[in-house]
């Protein structure tokens, strides 16, 4: 897969559990996708947990993690224990 937005409709459509992103991209890359996957009921965050936000001075997301909201919980967990 190439885009995130793809990875992101991945996850909306039930393809994949989940799409994390560590790498950093800028806002412009993930915004679009997120409002999708927020508007078919699907968790969006950062790796930490906190809220993504768009629209800053600095246009670049450092994390990202969209999935099913049943598993957000246990990939929060997950990824703070490796991190």
């Amino acid at each position: 897969m190439g885009s995130a937005g793809v990875k992101v409709c991945a996850v909306v459509t039930g393809e994949v559990d989940a799409y994390v992103h560590a790498g950093g991209q800028y806002e412009w890359d993930s915004a679009a996708p997120v409002a999708v996957a927020l508007g078919a009921g699907m968790h969006a965050s950062r790796i930490d947990g906190s809220p993504l936000r768009y629209n800053r001075d600095d246009p670049r997301l450092p994390d990202l993690l969209v999935c099913r909201p049943e598993h957000a919980g246990a990939l929060l967990a997950a990824i703070d224990r490796y991190r």
